[in-house]
């Protein structure tokens, strides 16, 4: 039986409320903001993905986790996905507890972070759970039961194989294929490497609090340190650090931050700048090159990340992501603008803007 809900409840309750589901990087990257920020929420657990789920509630344009039922500017109860700008709307809407660096040339390095998490690391989190034979098994058997009642054999067989049927043939969505494969798997690595070494010394990416970039992270590395088997083993084998940051980053509720806990700008340990290397070795490449392809209609991104060919469908969002990020960084002062491009200065990343 579906969920029944009355938009009048939730546009007078004092909680936010959310649907998504544990399988949902985005859903979980929310759900850890939430609780860091300790705001209120109700979460639904569902998905729309085939129907009937929930009822009564306004539907997304698109249907993207988690999803969250908001008041808009006429009063009425509207579905809102997107995970960077809600972070940003509750940041204007609560008080208390940021998510974002009161720098702003940091919080502009806060949100190259949480693009390069939401929008390369989970090429990863895809290509690994959508290309492995012992990845493909798990997600399909269990990510199901994660929102619907209690499910027979045949049930759940049948929407292992909806989920399959579904997820598999989104991998040209995200790049993954057997030219992209070992780029991204090398990108990966590379990344729980450097960001291993970062946490030797340092609780944060940025610093003592954890901005959005660690929110972006995290979000990912729920499916790719804790879930899904072939990824799980290597950050397991090569990063027991960042397989344990991410079980902390889950509640941090707890945390008392402190504005004095954001690193000084001017004064990055190399082991982030180590991190900004590695978004800058893949990122921009790809995301220039995708910008290029969706300006012009072409049908397919071609380009070389790292040295080697790389080739996916266009992906309009991604456009969308790079004029947001040059956007921000052309809103800068100047002295702001100065002090984000020093730091980024020789990683790589200055060639997105």
């Amino acid at each position: 039986m579906a969920n029944q809900f009355d938009p009048a409840v939730l546009l007078n309750s004092d909680r936010l409320t959310l649907m998504g589901v544990p399988g949902s990087p985005y859903t979980r990257k929310m759900l850890a903001v939430l609780r860091y920020r300790q705001l209120a929420y109700r979460l639904i657990l569902g998905s729309n993905v085939a129907g009937g789920e929930v009822q009564g509630l306004p539907m997304p344009k698109v249907s993207l986790l988690p999803t969250f039922f908001l008041r808009n500017a006429a009063g009425a109860l509207e579905a809102v996905t997107d995970s960077t700008p809600l972070i940003r709307r509750f940041e204007t809407e609560f008080s208390g507890r940021s998510a974002i660096p009161h720098d702003p040339a940091l919080a502009l390095v806060d949100a190259l972070i949480e693009d390069y998490a939401d929008e390369w690391l989970t090429k990863a989190m895809f290509h690994y759970r959508w290309t492995y034979a012992a990845d493909i098994a798990k997600a399909g058997s269990v990510l199901p039961t994660w929102s619907r009642p209690p499910l027979s054999d045949a049930e759940l067989a049948r929407y292992n194989q909806l989920v399959c049927d579904r997820q598999i043939p989104r991998l040209r969505y995200v790049g993954s294929n057997e030219i992209t494969g070992p780029v991204i798997e090398a990108s990966y690595e590379r990344f729980l490497d450097a960001f291993e070494d970062h946490l030797r010394s340092h609780r944060f990416l940025l610093g003592a609090r954890p901005g959005s970039g660690d929110f972006g992270v995290f979000g990912q590395l729920t499916q790719l340190a804790h879930f899904d088997p072939t990824c799980m083993a290597v950050t397991l084998a090569r990063a027991p650090r960042v397989y344990g940051w991410t079980g902390s980053l889950e509640d941090l509720s707890g945390l008392q931050p402190e504005d004095a806990d954001w690193f000084d700008i001017t004064r990055l340990p190399s082991t982030l700048t180590a991190i900004l290397r590695e978004i800058g070795r893949v990122y921009p490449d790809f995301m220039l090159a995708n910008a290029r392809a969706v300006q012009s209609g072409a049908a397919q991104v071609e380009t070389q990340i790292d040295g080697k060919p790389w080739v996916q469908q266009p992906f309009p969002y991604q456009a969308k992501c790079l004029s947001w990020l040059r956007r921000d960084h052309a809103a800068l002062d100047a002295s702001a603008r100065q002090r984000f491009d020093a730091a980024i200065a020789g990683t790589g990343c200055e060639a997105l803007f």
